[in-house]
């Protein structure tokens, strides 16, 4: 079980009929999902004051195997992959900027 509600309504306290709500947890409520992962059930309760009426709804967990839950997952059950690892490029080589020849002794320089 993941997650579930339960409504209550009918002459719970006062002579007037009231519905009480108690739910917890993340419930789908719409689309084929519904069908797939809400089991629910509906009773009536005869009392000396009228009838109870009591729903309760069970939210299934996804099971891989479809043995416990539903075989297909939820439509917005997003997967994160980890990154591959990059494979870091080496610049070219750069080509080396143009010096001048060393002036070797004390000759002056031609101009």
């Amino acid at each position: 079980m993941k997650d579930g509600g339960v409504i209550a309504s009918g002459k719970l306290r006062a002579q007037r009929a009231k519905s009480m709500k108690f739910k917890d947890g993340y419930m789908v409520s719409s689309g084929q999902p519904v069908k797939e992962y809400i089991d629910s059930a509906v009773r009536h309760v005869l009392l000396r004051q009228g009838v109870l009426g009591i729903k309760v709804k069970i939210m299934l967990d996804w099971d891989p195997t479809g043995k416990l839950g539903p075989k297909t997952p939820l439509p917005d059950n997003v997967v994160i992959h980890m990154p591959k690892d990059d494979v870091v490029a080496l610049p070219p080589k750069e080509v080396e900027e143009y010096m001048p020849p060393l002036v070797l002794g004390d000759e002056p320089l031609p101009v």
